[in-house]
């Protein structure tokens, strides 16, 4: 799949937001990936699932992380893709933890993947926790890369599509931004 035809298909689901957004992240921006709207129809998740697996296929991978909520839908299915666990991470008292039993063993080789990076907090919060138990981190696999080019996690990045996105921090906005009201679209 290309970049392109990524792109169409969130166009076409309502995914690819034009506005003013206030991301996790604290920046603002003139697009928002809800990817959440694309990943609703199974059919899509299962076409962009394959896509990101496909690019990540040759790299040794027992399991799939994914950081909660917006890794889970895509990262399950990349894990089904490749025919490999699946298990994710949540929040609990404002920090990324594996709850629910979920354990990694020493060693064992894990992709994290998520729907849409910006600065890669989750994702590197994700690799935190697979690296304190001991665990590889393969790589980070994501539907969307947003980061303009400077994401450095310290592993290998899979992305299906990757834009340069302005983003402007709260204090320099430009003036045609300011004047429309933020929508703050993700999750909390």
């Amino acid at each position: 799949m290309t970049t392109p035809e990524a792109l169409d298909l969130f166009r076409q689901t309502g995914a690819l937001l034009e506005g003013h957004f206030l991301l996790r992240s604290g920046l603002h921006s003139r697009q928002f990936f809800q990817c959440a709207l694309a990943l609703q129809q199974m059919p899509l998740v299962e076409r962009l699932g394959a896509a990101l697996a496909e690019k990540v296929r040759h790299l040794p991978i027992e399991t799939v992380v994914a950081p909660a909520m917006g890794g889970l839908v895509i990262g399950q299915e990349v894990a089904r893709q490749l025919g490999c666990r699946f298990i994710f991470a949540e929040k609990e008292e404002g920090k990324l933890v594996l709850r629910r039993g979920f354990k990694i063993r020493p060693e064992e080789r894990c992709l994290i993947v998520e729907d849409v990076v910006t600065q890669g907090g989750r994702a590197l919060e994700t690799i935190q926790i697979v690296r304190g138990l001991q665990g590889h981190v393969s790589g980070v696999a994501m539907v969307v890369n947003r980061s303009n080019h400077k994401l450095d996690l310290g592993v290998p990045l899979f992305e299906l599509i990757r834009l340069t996105i302005e983003t402007f921090h709260p204090n320099d906005l430009p003036a045609d931004l300011a004047k429309i009201p933020v929508i703050k679209p993700g999750s909390k």
